[in-house]
């Protein structure tokens, strides 16, 4: 394809082609080609409605929306030559068209503006981008299902502080991820449904004269209908902000896994073994085996909060309508989709492939004194003591226990009536970590059994 003078495009109103800094500033080409599709799909839609309306004939409607598939072809074999002078996707595609189907292209933009041509293709690419992230969010969760599932009750130690709380069980702390990952998903669906409004149509910012169906390019296009404010319409990024708000919440929540895999691999815990696939070596140590896909997955979110800060700082102080200032949304957007999506891809990976050691989590679940609130509950439960008393009374026996150097189960009765005459024998059958976990009946409890009614409902809601 030949190169064009991009004020060919513009009109007549500029008498003299772009110096090579303002093209340079000014062209989108070199990252919003990847609206290729969702361009190509506008148009056609659009094509279509002009026709019916009988704006343009049905021949030339026909002839441009065959010759917008073989441009699309010609992009996804690698065929096409951009053209950096035409500036962006919009351009190029339409010059092409022209060359493929004569002066009829000419009459494809007729009724609309770049302003609301560029809003349709972005909000329809992040739309698809949101559909490809559910599913991504949805098969990770399906991962660490069949972790939890496999480990339903297993033994392990539950932190906060990262110190040893209460013993929960893997299958317990598995289904921890899938909760956020839900809400992940729900927040990516609610911006979905919010933002299905189409812009096309709108126009340069005032609507257009023309007789045009906007209800039927929204229809044709998937939206729900259209924008009902051609202002909003084309100034409009809150569609892209909140994308970038669910991404960099649900990095947040891959960042929080990936660290545990990081403490969780090392030879100081052993909880888990990730597979040869997503870790690597050391170039001097050969006994080294590194998390570097969990330690990556935990940097990415850098890039993609960063990203919705920039797009923030974009769009803050912008006046009604476009500026060009808004050409600045898609590569931060592209760019925060790109590493979302191979984060969910790799921490899907990882979970699939990586083995819980059981005698591990099982031997540090006892450690810590873990099951100090369970002797505290039988106090309160089996004495009738106040459970703040149960608590100054727990403290001293874990005090003893500390002193002796072992844990609360190896404390004999004697110890613990030395402090509290009361206590009798039964303590001891709530001093064992099974034996803790599998009081935890509550409803999201750690018990096994409400960990594996819990597996059953997300397994449900994921089919």
């Amino acid at each position: 394809m030949t190169d064009k003078k991009s004020n060919a495009m513009w009109g007549g109103r500029f008498a003299a082609g772009p110096d090579a800094i303002m093209e340079a500033i000014n062209a989108s080409i070199g990252f919003d080609q990847r609206l290729a599709k969702q361009d190509i799909e506008g148009s056609r839609a659009h094509a279509a409605m002009l026709a019916y309306q009988g704006i343009l004939s049905d021949n030339d409607a026909a002839e441009i929306r065959k010759g917008l598939l073989t441009v699309l072809s010609e992009i996804e074999t690698g065929s096409f030559e951009f053209s950096t002078a035409l500036e962006d996707i919009h351009m190029n595609v339409e010059a092409r068209l022209k060359e493929i189907v004569g002066e009829a292209a000419g009459r494809l933009h007729t009724a609309r503006s770049r302003n609301d041509q560029v809003a349709t293709d972005f909000k329809l690419w992040v739309r698809d981008q949101i559909d490809a992230a559910i599913e991504g969010i949805a098969e990770l969760q399906k991962a660490l299902l069949g972790q939890a599932e496999a480990g339903a009750d297993w033994v392990m130690p539950g932190f906060t502080h990262l110190q040893t709380a209460q013993p929960v069980t893997w299958g317990h702390h598995m289904l921890a991820y899938v909760e956020m990952l839900g809400r992940d998903a729900s927040r990516f669906k609610d911006a979905r449904a919010r933002m299905n409004e189409s812009p096309l149509g709108a126009a340069a910012l005032a609507g257009t004269s023309f007789p045009i169906d906007r209800h039927m390019t929204a229809e044709a296009l998937g939206f729900d209908r259209p924008a009902a404010n051609s202002l909003d319409a084309v100034s409009d990024r809150d569609f892209a902000l909140e994308f970038l708000s669910c991404a960099s919440i649900c990095a947040l929540h891959l960042s929080r896994f990936a660290e545990e895999l990081v403490i969780w691999s090392s030879a100081q815990f052993r909880f888990v073994a990730l597979s040869d696939r997503f870790s690597t070596g050391s170039s001097i140590m050969p006994q080294k085996k590194n998390p570097d896909a969990a330690e990556l997955i935990r940097a990415k979110i850098g890039r993609i909060f960063g990203a919705n800060v920039a797009l923030m700082t974009v769009m803050k102080g912008l006046p009604l309508a476009y500026s060009k200032d808004m050409q600045e949304d898609k590569e931060q957007v592209f760019d925060a989709a790109d590493n979302l999506m191979l984060a969910l891809a790799a921490m899907t990976g990882m979970v699939r492939d990586m083995t819980a050691q059981r005698d591990s989590l099982e031997a540090a679940s006892a450690s810590g004194f873990s099951t100090a609130t369970d002797l505290a509950d039988w106090l309160v439960r089996s004495l009738d003591m106040p459970f703040r008393d149960a608590h100054h009374v727990t403290g001293a026996i874990v005090k003893c226990a500390e002193d002796k150097g072992c844990d609360l189960s190896d404390l004999s009765l004697a110890d613990m009536t030395g402090i509290c005459p009361k206590i009798t024998g039964d303590v001891f059958d709530v001093l064992g970590v099974h034996n803790s976990v599998a009081s935890r009946t509550s409803y999201g409890g750690t018990a096994p059994e409400q960990v594996r009614n819990q597996i059953k409902r997300w397994k449900d809601a994921l089919e």
